[in-house]
């Protein structure tokens, strides 16, 4: 049994969790594809728990092209249909096509900036934030940053992430590191 300290919020023998708490989650991330599959991932969570989403991470790569940014930006409505009927993701029609929408706003910003990366690090100075987590119970759920690249997203032709998800998005990133003080990857 792996007896390593993490973060409270890992579900206590779920190997997926430990996979994705002690090889990715808080690990800044400048990769676009990497980007991309991690907002995928925010949109799918909202409302639900990660741990459905870490389940159905295969699923979904399947489902989206394994989020080749082009090929989910040229996927239609006849795909989102098709995806309705697929049992082993999660069949919002709404998170269904954000994805679709979200991969031609990140192709947008792409080619404004030149990578998403830069325009996503730009809201931290390219700084992780360390918020220096005690316990579980001290880490927000939203805040002022959050806010503002929620709506900077928004503004962008972003759907489905507000403050909350932008906030989990920050932190599998990296962008705010929430590990807390105990955990060995901190």
């Amino acid at each position: 049994m792996d007896n390593r300290k993490r973060c409270e919020w890992v579900e206590v023998g779920n190997e997926a969790y430990y996979r994705y708490h002690d090889e990715e989650w808080g690990q800044p991330l400048y990769d676009d594809h990497e980007l991309f599959e991690l907002l995928c991932m925010e949109t799918y969570q909202a409302g639900l728990s990660w741990q459905l989403v870490i389940n159905k991470r295969d699923a979904f790569h399947r489902a989206f092209h394994d989020y080749e940014v082009t090929k989910v930006a040229a996927m239609t409505s006849d795909d989102v249909e098709l995806l309705m009927d697929d049992a082993s993701i999660i069949r919002n029609r709404m998170k269904l096509q954000a994805t679709i929408t979200n991969a031609q706003a990140f192709l947008a910003i792409q080619q404004e900036y030149g990578s998403f990366a830069k325009f996503f690090w730009s809201f931290v100075a390219d700084n992780p934030i360390d918020h220096k987590i005690t316990v579980m119970g001290d880490i927000p759920t939203k805040n002022d940053l959050s806010e503002s690249v929620a709506k900077a997203f928004k503004k962008k032709g972003f759907k489905f992430l507000g403050p909350v998800s932008m906030y989990s998005y920050l932190q599998g990133a990296g962008l705010i590191n929430d590990h807390e003080l105990s955990c060995e990857w901190h």
